[in-house]
């Protein structure tokens, strides 16, 4: 018997091929990459896409210790893979700290495991840093929205790791589907 999941997001006829480990397209001298989890990826990706600045985007796995997982395996929980975000940006058009902000107003960064809906470590709030520069601007930047809370945030703040980038049918979800529907899209 299949579960929800299963009978939601599988084609049964559809054989998943296995996918790299996202670092196939270089990318322009001078560009940065920041990686972030807040939920259902889809809002998250739809919510950094809006900001002038972001070259590109991808949705995928990270933080966990399968390699190469599928959605599915993910929605189970046991891969401790966080569903993410890859944002790929001009400095010289926004800065780091500016998605930072952003980061902190698209999701509630109070509650562990969980954002609306959805529930599960998959869906935690993470900012996975790429340098001490990054690490440093993330803890900052948590402090200070600390300040403006009374829950405590449970964001994590971690080395990134290797990102799998998800099947294709979840690359800009919202704009092939024409409509949004995550928490993060509604705050």
């Amino acid at each position: 018997m299949s579960t929800l999941i299963d009978r939601i997001f599988t084609k049964p006829t559809q054989q998943r091929a296995p996918r790299p480990p996202s670092q196939a397209q270089p990318h322009p001298e001078g560009t940065e990459l920041g990686t972030f989890a807040a939920g259902c990826f889809w809002g998250v990706e739809a919510a950094f896409r809006d900001i002038d600045g972001v070259l590109e985007t991808a949705v995928g796995y990270t933080g966990g210790d399968r390699v190469n997982p599928s959605y599915r395996q993910v929605c189970h929980g046991d891969t401790g893979h966080a569903e993410a975000v890859e944002v790929w940006f001009d400095p010289g058009q926004m800065s780091y700290e500016q998605l930072l902000e952003t980061f902190w107003r698209m999701h509630n960064p109070t509650t562990p495991n969980r954002q609306g809906w959805d529930r599960g470590s998959q869906y935690r709030s993470a900012i996975f840093f790429h340098d001490a520069r990054q690490q440093e601007l993330a803890i900052r930047s948590r402090e200070n929205a600390q300040t403006s809370l009374r829950k405590r945030i449970v964001t994590e703040i971690t080395p990134a790791s290797e990102f799998y980038r998800a099947e294709d049918y979840h690359q800009r979800y919202f704009e092939r589907q024409g409509r949004a529907a995550c928490a993060v899209t509604l705050r």
